[in-house]
């Protein structure tokens, strides 16, 4: 066998055993179904994001974090996902009246896709659900007032 046949050889198992097997690709694609984000919230009332992009149906885990300064009972952040078509300012006004709830509305729980627990200073939550529908979704902080500053929207594409 000369050098060329040898090289042949070498190549056709070098691509056989690159293209691996249909077990390897199906965990791939659940690997890249997954839409990581990192969202903050601090004292001058803000997220970090005004947007987050992902698939229907993919899997989406927000690690949220209130990287303020300022105590809890003054300046608390949380993440709140409402349904498509929710009023964000009829929503909010109904969560002022929720504080011995985290400001999240028991009447409103089935307009609510997902929410995190309120946080101080220095706390963080890591929030996972599958991504909904196709469409525009508002987030919002429901602490009293910051939802004029905090929202923004999750895009379902």
């Amino acid at each position: 066998m000369n050098y060329i046949n040898k090289l042949f050889i070498v190549g056709i198992v070098f691509l056989f055993l690159a293209c691996g097997n249909d077990q390897n690709s199906s965990s791939n694609d659940t690997a890249s179904n997954v839409v990581e984000v990192s969202l903050t919230g601090n004292d001058r009332m803000l997220y970090n994001l005004k947007t987050i992009v992902a698939s229907e149906g993919s899997l989406i885990k927000i690690n949220f974090k209130n990287i303020g300064k300022m105590p809890k009972n003054v300046m608390g952040h949380n993440f709140v996902l409402l349904k498509e078509g929710v009023d964000v300012a009829d929503f909010a006004s109904k969560a002022l009246k929720a504080k011995d709830n985290d400001y999240i509305p028991e009447d409103e729980l089935s307009n609510i896709i997902v929410h995190s627990k309120m946080l101080g200073p220095g706390e963080n939550e890591i929030i996972t659900f599958k991504a909904p529908s196709k469409g525009t979704y508002k987030f919002v902080c429901s602490f009293p007032g910051h939802y004029i500053t905090m929202q923004g929207d999750l895009i379902i594409k």
